[in-house]
């Protein structure tokens, strides 16, 4: 077995065939069918399916593993460049998509002026879809709505959020609220037609638990996981719904009203990375950089309150 066969497998699974895996990795096709038919050999099972091209239950455990190999490699060797020169490397991240929205601005500009020779790549997404990826060593670490289930991922706590009814100004909740008065009371929501998040996602999660002593069943129009097109649905008229108050930029916020509610849990945000594994030495410096950020109060957005690590 050698690191060749685990990139062949790596890259038919990012890529999709044995020819774009190919052309992804500066070789030939011939090449990709070669790795994989040795690695097949040697393992004694069928990784990719001939018919469908997709990978088979086998092929799904050994390209994890092999994630995990390539990654520590490519960790090894930022750690010897980085021992004898300036921190250079790839950082791979992952961020849910309101924190994006502000926070990648402040690191990739902390980046740029003290660690010039890393590269950030950052894969926006939501926390149901970036853990696995997380866990699958895709990333190096991930800035996720908390909690996450998986035991194998270790979280450092690094900000919570309030939650916000967000409507139109001219909506009657808006004309009725009293800013700097008695947040809204749940009932509010009683009649009220919302824009939800998808059941199982953590801000649902956290709507449903706070909503139940009160016997509240949220109506909705549509459920979404994916709290930038929640958002964005707000805001093109499509109804009113409970969002991080970040959701909402600046250059929206005469348009549109945050309300506060009553009994409403604020949402909570963690640098989340496996338990196992050393990061390496560039990962370990965007980290510094992320939490340096986050611990600066002055520069946090609305809404926001740093958690102690």
């Amino acid at each position: 077995m050698d690191l060749k066969q685990l990139e062949a497998l790596v890259g038919i699974d990012d890529h999709g065939s044995f020819s774009s895996a190919a052309s992804a990795l500066g070789t030939v096709q011939s090449n990709i069918s070669g790795r994989i038919a040795r690695l097949e050999a040697e393992l004694g099972t069928t990784l990719i399916d001939r018919g469908s091209g997709h990978l088979t239950d086998d092929g799904l455990l050994v390209v994890a593993r092999a994630r995990r190999v390539l990654g520590e490699l490519e960790s090894m060797m930022a750690d010897v460049l980085s021992a004898h020169s300036e921190v250079a490397g790839t950082v791979r991240v992952g961020m849910i998509g309101t924190t994006g929205r502000w926070l990648i601005p402040q690191i990739f500009a902390q980046v740029r002026e003290r660690h010039p020779r890393v590269v950030l790549r950052v894969t926006e997404g939501t926390t149901t879809t970036l853990e696995p990826q997380l866990l699958q060593g895709q990333l190096d670490f991930a800035v996720l709505t908390l909690p996450v289930q998986a035991p194998e991922l270790a979280v450092l706590p690094l900000f919570e959020e309030k939650l916000v009814l967000v409507v139109p100004d001219d909506h009657p909740l808006a004309l009725d609220y009293e800013p700097g008065g008695a947040d809204l009371p749940l009932s509010a929501l009683e009649d009220l037609d919302m824009l939800l998040p998808l059941p199982g996602t953590a801000l649902r999660d956290e709507l449903d638990v706070a909503l139940a002593p009160s016997g509240i069943t949220p109506r909705s129009s549509i459920e979404l996981d994916g709290l930038r097109t929640l958002a964005s649905l707000v805001f093109d008229g499509y109804g009113p719904a409970i969002l991080p108050a970040t959701a909402v930029p600046a250059h929206l916020r005469d348009r549109f009203r945050l309300l506060p509610l009553a009994d409403l849990p604020h949402r909570r945000v963690g640098l989340v990375a496996r338990r196992h594994g050393l990061p390496s030495a560039p990962s370990r410096a965007v980290r510094e950089l992320l939490i340096e950020a986050v611990a600066a109060d002055d520069a946090l957005p609305d809404g926001i309150t740093a958690l102690s690590a």
